[in-house]
């Protein structure tokens, strides 16, 4: 039996293998899948009403040594008291910084922070550099050591042959994430490019409202897999975004296993993970100043500030972009070492033994 648990006490419902190859998971939850199963460990959550295989309810299991905390550094009370002699790893997908609110969240948990030896794992450098500053000015950087592991994707993912449609563009995200400056942004490239289409999926923990715009398709809350049929044949992965930024990307990696290029802001993780400059645009004060009067309008109300920034050439550089790589210059891509689920996997193993 295995040793290793993971526990989410922050999911909005409950998941589990069957969940990620059947329904839309957020990339958070899917990782957690992937990452336990390859390990062969436990995993618990908060709101989970009935056990199946290694997904349990909360309860006391034997024989248990190491407990991942997904997320939520509140409930490492719930650990130390159910499992007390466990070592204890706080999983950070978000992004953390001193006067962020998920800061205050490790500011209250600080006591249990220094009363046990926890380790903080982040899913970038660039994430784990917010998160070590964090802990410094909690004045915990002593007591928790934090390191980075990458989020994984399958092995088994990688370009099929399957043919590209110059003309079709995908999002495929939370739609917090930048989802309306997307949409503003695709407006003036179909205004170039007459052709273009753009496909919208998302993991279906976010409501999207309804919207209507010309060449836009809203594929709705759709599983991985599904959604990854329309990444390959696309031009590209379109993700321009800078509201949200990137810990980790899992839209990036898995569009380049998948053998398709993005093209999004340099901003976040991004930069650490695309490791290709052509694939990102530089997030301009323009960009910023136009999101904070345009961010709190209705989309279909956008529509006319989208087209005055279009014409004071906000969107230039996307336009240029998309043009060229329709025009043979799109880069190729491929799927990272860095990212296989093997390696990462053993990278796990070798932190937990």
């Amino acid at each position: 039996m295995s040793t290793v648990l993971f526990y989410d006490p922050a999911c909005q419902q409950p998941y589990d293998t069957r969940t990620l190859h059947a329904q839309a998971l957020g990339g958070t939850e899917a990782t957690l899948v992937r990452v336990a199963d390859a390990l062969g460990a436990w995993v618990m959550q908060h709101n989970r009403t009935e056990d199946w295989q290694r997904y349990r309810r909360p309860q006391r299991l034997p024989g248990i040594m190491h407990v991942i905390v997904n997320r939520d550094s509140r409930a490492l009370a719930f650990v130390q008291q159910h499992y007390p002699g466990a070592k204890v790893y706080l999983w950070l997908h978000d992004r953390l910084h001193p006067r962020a609110r998920r800061a205050r969240w490790l500011a209250a948990t600080v006591p249990l922070l220094r009363a046990s030896e926890v380790t903080a794992v982040c899913v970038s450098d660039w994430q784990r550099r917010g998160v070590e500053a964090t802990l410094r000015s909690l004045g915990v950087a002593e007591q928790v050591r934090a390191l980075t592991l990458y989020n994984p994707v399958d092995d088994e993912l990688c370009p099929d042959g399957t043919a590209v449609d110059p003309d079709k563009l995908v999002f495929f995200s939370s739609p917090n994430k930048g989802l309306y400056f997307a949409l503003d942004a695709f407006r003036e490239l179909r205004r170039a490019m007459p052709r273009l289409r753009l496909a919208v999926g998302n993991p279906g923990y976010k409501a999207l409202p309804a919207l209507q715009s010309a060449g836009v398709e809203l594929l709705g809350a759709q599983p991985q897999s599904r959604m990854h049929l329309h990444v390959r044949s696309a031009l590209c992965t379109f993700f321009p975004n800078f509201l949200i930024p990137e810990t980790f990307g899992l839209v990036f990696a898995e569009s380049h296993a998948l053998g398709t290029p993005v093209l999004t802001c340099d901003c976040g993780a991004a930069a650490e993970i695309v490791a290709d400059p052509a694939q990102l645009l530089p997030v301009s004060v323009a960009a910023r100043c136009y999101e904070a009067l345009a961010g709190s309008l209705p989309a279909p109300w956008r529509a006319g500030p989208a087209r005055l920034a279009g014409a004071a050439g906000l969107f230039d550089a996307y336009i240029e972009r998309i043009r060229q790589w329709r025009a043979g210059a799109r880069p190729q891509v491929a799927p990272d070492a860095r990212f296989r689920l093997s390696a990462i996997s053993e990278q796990w193993r070798r932190l937990l033994s």
